[in-house]
């Protein structure tokens, strides 16, 4: 019997993707002498560019909220050419469901979502109803798979990988091997734990003779963080902004401890198996949090703001509950459990 070669489809960004892998290890076993492509929007395609048993990573050329018909055909009919056995979508999203129908496997899997274009259901043969929204994301996504009697993974830990061929320049950014990456940027501010804890954390660790670096997002308004940081804590060490995620991965990569709000880099950490500490406040923490022992959390006060907005519109900012001592004392137990191994 042939081997079935199958596309897996995913059009949601960065953190939500790292969560995606758990579902790829479960494909993967369920058809150990299959062929396994993935196809990404292009800005997230290093994410998954040195994941050994994946046969192909495909990039869609496009950029968040824009698409261009001219720029993804040529790349619709090569994946047409394949002619793919079965395809998964596991975002389940308009674009998602376009692009399952035209590149055309026989079998095309995706999830039932109540939003949508009304001919998004035509686009799958086999559709499969969303999981509950209160389970692990990672579950969440594995479940669209129950469609092909795939039984969930035996874990939600996930994995990315840097490329090798960066380690020297990575090495030359952030030449130490123990140092704490701290992440203080996220895609929503609301999620940012606010600067004058990031100072404090950074003094106390300091005084404890840790090093504590920082990094943020590329952008304007995330180099503005990175200032006004240094004007409340003057002794802080910045990384620059990398704007490649290859090497920002392979930087990444280097770090003892990362540290950061519920965003994109938290989880790439997670997938390089770098422990982590994630501040949790706006999103749920156990639908969101990196899986498996190397990771602890820290869930700050009751959020009130709207699921939609990017900024904070309660009278009280949520992760302002999150104090630096607790954010210290989870630092002290990774530093000292990884003395003891």
């Amino acid at each position: 019997m042939k081997a079935p070669k199958i596309l897996a489809l995913q059009f949601k960004y960065f953190g939500d993707a790292v969560l995606m892998t758990p579902a790829l290890h479960a494909l993967r076993r369920h058809f150990l002498e299959g062929e396994i492509h993935l196809l990404v929007p292009e800005e997230i395609a290093p994410l998954f560019l040195n994941l050994p048993w994946l046969a192909r990573v495909w990039a869609m050329p496009r950029k968040r909220d824009r698409a261009s018909v001219g720029s993804t055909w040529p790349l619709i009919r090569a994946l047409r050419r394949e002619k793919f056995d079965r395809s998964v979508d596991f975002a389940g999203n308009d674009r998602g469901a376009i692009l399952s129908f035209c590149i055309g496997a026989r079998q095309r899997l995706g999830p039932v979502e109540p939003s949508g274009f009304l001919g998004r259901r035509f686009c799958y043969n086999q559709r499969v109803p969303s999981a509950p929204a209160t389970q692990h994301e990672s579950l969440r996504l594995a479940h669209v798979l129950s469609g092909w009697k795939i039984p969930p993974p035996d874990s939600l830990e996930t994995e990315i990988r840097a490329d090798p061929a960066l380690a020297g320049t990575a090495k030359k950014i952030l030449p130490e091997n123990d140092a704490v990456v701290c992440h203080v940027a996220t895609s929503q501010p609301k999620k940012e734990w606010p600067l004058a804890r990031w100072a404090e954390l950074d003094r106390r660790a300091r005084a404890a003779g840790a090093r504590l670096v920082f990094t943020t997002a590329r952008g304007e308004r995330e180099a503005a963080l990175t200032a006004e940081l240094k004007k409340l804590a003057p002794e802080t060490v910045a990384l620059p902004q990398i704007a490649e995620l290859p090497l920002f991965l392979a930087v990444l990569s280097r770090a003892a401890v990362f540290i950061s709000g519920d965003t994109g880099p938290l989880h790439f950490a997670a997938g390089l198996g770098v422990p982590t500490i994630g501040l949790f406040g706006p999103t749920s923490a156990m639908q969101w949090k990196p899986a498996g022992p190397l990771h602890q959390i820290v869930q700050g006060g009751k959020c009130n703001c709207r699921g939609t907005s990017h900024v904070c519109h309660g009278g009280h900012h949520c992760l302002t509950d999150i104090l630096p001592e607790e954010v210290f004392r989870c630092l002290q137990r990774r530093i000292a459990s990884k003395q003891t191994c």
